[in-house]
């Protein structure tokens, strides 16, 4: 039998390598903050650095003299060298995350709760072909995309940004799993008060979907505000007004030795706010606890 001193010692040394594991854990969490926060200070700081100092030999974090300039250039000048006002941009590309996130969210939000609680013909075979384009490497069918949406004569328009990314394999996935979770007995006690299939949807699967709706939301809205590769395949460079902000700001390094860096670098910081805003936001959802997997 072991002692009881032994279980004493045995114990104090498993408390001491909890220890070290937690200290372990922390070091690699701080090191991984570390990672993503030092570039994000040092875009921050550059901002309000002069062109001189931001290629400085002289080394330094904070600038000599601050100054607001590159914001004045970005802003107030109409009209960039690349054709593009910034703030143009930056709505427009508002405009189509938010027209995609909504269409987005009532698509696959009716089409999960369908393969959840509809019976019709080839469920089965259909919801098999959905799960598996999951798996269809999106750079695959680029091209071929870009051709339909050209044939359907939607190139150069708001909707060739908005309408294809609409429909999503794991968005539907998601809503999918969580209506599968809700008692049949609200399915039931709805049709006994004459509820049909849509109305079931509205009053009841739909009101109580918000924490689904807030993730997804969130994910679909950068997913559309940070798209680069789709909108410069899809608009030419005569439709300004449909410039998106990532392509923009891509012009605009090309485009940094009229502009300066520092104003590069300014778009850049203000191109990630709606992201940081919409990340607190689903944040704060789930930090008040909704859960996922059932109904309250």
């Amino acid at each position: 039998m072991i002692s009881e001193a032994e279980v004493l010692k045995l114990e104090k040394r498993k408390k001491v390598s909890n220890v070290f594991i937690r200290i372990g854990l922390y070091a690699i969490i701080i090191f991984v903050l570390l990672c993503l926060f030092i570039p994000l200070f040092f875009t921050i700081i550059s901002m309000f650095k002069d062109r001189q100092e931001i290629f400085s030999i002289d080394f330094h974090v904070f600038p000599y003299n601050w100054t607001i300039d590159n914001f004045s250039r970005l802003f107030y000048l109409q009209y960039t060298t690349v054709g593009v006002n910034f703030f143009q941009s930056f709505g427009m590309t508002i405009l189509v995350a938010v027209l995609g996130m909504t269409f987005s969210l009532f698509v696959n939000s009716l089409a999960g709760y369908a393969f959840a609680r509809l019976e019709f013909p080839f469920k089965r075979v259909l919801w098999v072909i959905v799960i598996a384009t999951m798996f269809i490497p999106g750079i695959t069918i680029l091209l071929t995309s870009v051709s339909v949406v050209a044939s359907l004569g939607m190139m150069n328009t708001i909707w060739v940004l908005v309408i294809p990314g609409v429909a999503n394999a794991y968005n539907m996935f998601f809503f999918r799993q969580f209506y599968l979770g809700f008692p049949k007995d609200y399915d039931e006690a709805a049709r006994v008060d004459g509820c049909n299939s849509i109305q079931i949807f509205f009053k009841i699967y739909l009101p109580n979907s918000i924490t689904p709706m807030v993730i997804m939301g969130a994910g679909t809205f950068i997913g559309y505000f940070n798209a680069y590769l789709w909108p410069t395949l899809t608009i030419d460079t005569e439709h300004k007004g449909l410039t998106q902000i990532m392509t923009l700001i891509n012009s605009l390094y090309g485009d940094s030795s009229t502009l300066g860096y520092g104003a590069v670098l300014a778009a850049s910081f203000i191109a990630i706010l709606p992201a940081v805003v919409v990340f607190f936001i689903v944040q704060r959802f789930i930090r008040d606890g909704i859960a996922l997997t059932g109904v309250k």
